[in-house]
């Protein structure tokens, strides 16, 4: 979590709306860091002492860094940084005339000013390595270029864009491709790795000196936005070719002078999401028909059963039906979701409905009830859960009431590292001298096989602490 909030609130008072500029303002500043192959520290300021803190850093990916230890949390004397003390009073951008030395580096120092409702609410300092200066190439004039306009719209406040969010984990860098447009969308300047984009998706002309009408596959929206001041991101596929573009346009005094178009191949990798969306899908299915074939198998106990004359056989087919229907609940769950996880609250309220609906007798009722949340679990822990809650659902309902009938809890909850399910029923309770290892009925014995065997777990059975009725409690370890 960034440190922020906190920094600003406790050195410079700020919060609320005035912390949330400067957050926006972190989202967004690597492009300003990348096209001014400068290190971007920002300050807010004391309004007594005049003191300055750091309370954001960020480095470029196209030059060497300035600082390698990180400055956040600093703080400076009001002289020890005249340029961005100047920048916080007197609300424009302050460029360092003489490089500082005081890091044993040549450092050219730019303090950016961020307005907030008639205030200075923050600085942004561009400091860049003048030891690696040489005479520019083309590139890096336009990057010099468009990182002051980018600067400007940062004092002025229009940049970063409000209420724009763009895709961060896919959002272009500077050096994956730029484009340089003036405001009619005429291509100034295209770097190497844009003009390969272009290339890719089947554009053969020189783009440079060209429109984006001429040659771009989807130059409307661009030149909409680009026409409108507004921010674009979208995505461009031709000859099996993705590209992903974002349009920022450049702004001075409410004016577009032009604009900057960021551009990013990505057809890998969405050729990848198309293969895992395709497997998502196939292994959904798998679960659907693994379910279908579960609840045929059900139906066709269900008709053996009705055959039966033995009531000892007609039970166990239809604990078998039972059993076999827990299961084809989670691959339900399974089929409906991409992940290999359950939400198993969902799953154990429907086997409580399924229990209730199946077992219990109107002549002697049973209230069921769930509290507390398990959250969700991988199909490998879910499946013999949901049979080990069904197994003590059913001894629950069969053995702990009387002609009177009651009511039955279930109790959900996770710890930091532990699992816990707990059935309660205010029945008769447990006989003296009952053990669970010796005197357990078969539904019991298989759920302490499951949450032994299967999940890692332990089960104790015990008589209630109120004296009446029975704990089962099952505590399993969380998967990591």
């Amino acid at each position: 979590m960034s440190a922020l909030p906190q920094l600003a609130e406790e050195h410079a008072g700020l919060h609320d709306a005035a912390v949330d500029t400067l957050q926006s303002i972190l989202a967004d500043w690597q492009i300003l860091a990348d096209l001014s192959f400068s290190d971007l520290l920002m300050f807010c300021r004391d309004p007594e002492s005049g003191r300055l803190m750091v309370i954001a850093q960020l480095r470029p990916y196209t030059t060497q860094t300035v600082y390698t230890e990180d400055l956040i949390g600093q703080v400076y004397e009001a002289d020890e940084r005249p340029v961005v003390t100047r920048a916080f009073l007197e609300n424009r951008i302050v460029r360092d005339a003489d490089p500082d030395w005081s890091t044993g580096t040549p450092v050219r120092e730019e303090a950016i000013p961020v307005p907030f409702d008639g205030e200075v609410i923050g600085v942004v300092a561009r400091e860049g390595n003048l030891a690696t200066v040489r005479a520019p190439s083309q590139l890096e004039l336009t990057y010099y270029q468009t990182a002051n306009d980018l600067s400007l719209m940062l004092a002025e406040g229009t940049f970063p864009f409000p209420g724009y969010e763009p895709e961060r984990e896919l959002a272009p860098r500077v050096g994956d491709g730029l484009v340089r447009l003036d405001a009619s969308g005429l291509v100034i300047f295209a770097s190497p790795n844009a003009v390969s984009a272009y290339r890719r998706l089947g554009v053969t002309e020189n783009v440079v000196g060209s429109n984006l009408a001429d040659f771009d596959l989807d130059h409307q929206s661009l030149l909409e936005a680009l026409a409108d001041g507004e921010p674009l991101e979208s995505e461009v596929e031709a000859r099996g070719t993705v590209v992903l573009r974002r349009l920022l346009p450049l702004i001075r005094q409410h004016h577009v002078l032009g604009g900057v178009l960021l551009l990013r191949e990505i057809t890998d990798l969405r050729r990848h999401e198309r293969l895992l969306m395709y497997k998502d899908a196939t292994i959904r299915e798998i679960h659907h028909r693994v379910k279908n074939n579960l609840q045929t198998v059900a139906s066709l106990l269900r008709l053996q059963s009705r055959r039966m004359v033995s009531p000892e056989a007609v039970e166990a087919l239809s604990e078998s039906v039972r059993r076999i229907s827990s299961i084809a609940l989670v691959h339900e769950t399974l089929s409906q979701d991409s992940r290999q996880r359950v939400s198993f609250d969902k799953v154990a309220q429907r086997l409580i409905d399924m229990v209730a609906t199946g077992l219990t007798d109107p002549t002697r009722p049973v209230e069921m009830s769930i509290a507390g949340s398990a959250g969700e679990l991988p199909a490998e822990v879910a499946t013999p859960l949901a049979l080990v809650l069904s197994e003590l659902l059913q001894n629950a309902v069969e053995h702990a009431f009387d002609e009177g009938g009651g009511t039955i809890s279930v109790m959900l909850g996770r710890r930091e590292s532990t699992l816990h399910l707990e059935v309660h029923d205010d029945g008769a309770g447990l006989p003296d001298g009952w053990t669970l290892e010796s005197d357990a009925h078969l539904g019991l014995r298989i759920a302490l096989t499951l949450v032994e065997s299967e999940l890692g777990g332990t089960l104790e059975v015990r008589r209630a602490e109120t004296g009446t009725g029975t704990v089962c409690e099952a505590v399993l370890p969380l998967p990591g």
